[in-house]
């Protein structure tokens, strides 16, 4: 008597609609990636995905003499005497690569390429020697120049890159600074001081008169004058201080001996704003 089998167990997933919404329907994968939050387990057939896209850059070269100069830096070459061989070897596998990616970029290295191989030819000839005896110049001696002059400038151009620069390393600021209580009077500029003397002078001559005489005018004197004009009194208009009645000599003497006390710290010219009238005033001396 045999025994009935058991009953098979039932391994079959539910339906697809009576899964909830929130769960996908392949479950014992991983998810390759997750577009707008949902997960996707396959690639699209769609999709394409260019041929430079997967290719990782290591380094950079801005041309020929810079990835020249960086293989011999590598490799701790001494620039004034490189061995031409190996250097001309790793020079050309590089080119190969560039060919096989971008031939319009590989021109320029090329050029160079031909140029490593005429000075590797050239060193495997015997020099030649002048008529004079000597020898003839190191086939490497032009290629060492331009590589130490491009050296040099590179650097130089790292160091200007160090500094900082507006809008990449700072941001110029700007605060209102709120004016203070006290009002600060702006310099006298020398244009207004100028300004000012012309027009003492032409008012002089319209009311000078012709006197032919021999006057001796002392700018110490006058100096002294202005002093006494201005003691007792806070501020004097400049054009009080000369007196166009007395000629364009007097005015001169007067103006020298105003620039003489300004020189001394014993006067200050002061203006309340651009354009406004000139005053002159004794330096204060604190007590």
């Amino acid at each position: 008597m045999t025994a009935a089998p058991p009953p098979e167990a039932d391994l079959s997933l539910p339906a697809p609609e009576a899964l909830p919404e929130s769960m996908p329907e392949v479950v014992d994968q991983v998810a390759l990636a997750r577009l707008y939050g949902e997960p996707l387990f396959t690639l699209p057939q769609d999709l394409y995905i260019p041929p430079d896209a997967l290719e990782v850059f290591l380094e950079a070269f801005e041309g020929p003499l810079d990835l020249l100069l960086y293989l011999i830096r590598k490799q701790n070459f001494n620039i004034l005497d490189i061995p031409m061989a190996e250097v001309t070897r790793q020079y050309l596998s590089y080119v190969e690569q560039v060919r096989a990616r971008n031939l319009e970029l590989a021109g320029e290295y090329l050029l160079m390429a031909a140029m490593l191989i005429e000075i590797k030819s050239r060193m495997l000839l015997p020099p030649k020697v002048s008529d004079d005896g000597e020898e003839a110049e190191d086939p490497r001696a032009e290629l060492v120049r331009r590589l130490l002059e491009y050296e040099q400038i590179k650097l130089a151009a790292e160091r200007l890159h160090e500094l900082p620069q507006l809008g990449r390393d700072f941001l110029r600021a700007q605060v209102y600074v709120e004016q203070a209580l006290t009002p600060r009077f702006p310099d006298v500029h020398p244009q207004d001081l100028a300004d000012a003397w012309r027009d003492i002078l032409r008012r002089a001559k319209l009311v000078q008169h012709h006197k032919i005489t021999r006057e001796e005018l002392s700018v110490r004197e006058h100096m002294s004058l202005i002093l006494r004009r201005l003691q007792g009194r806070r501020f004097v208009e400049f054009g009080e201080l000369f007196d166009p009645t007395q000629g364009a000599a007097v005015i001169v003497v007067t103006f020298i001996a105003m620039l003489e006390l300004a020189k001394e710290t014993l006067i200050e010219l002061t203006q309340a704003e651009a354009y406004a009238p000139i005053y002159v005033r004794l330096t204060y001396t604190p007590a």
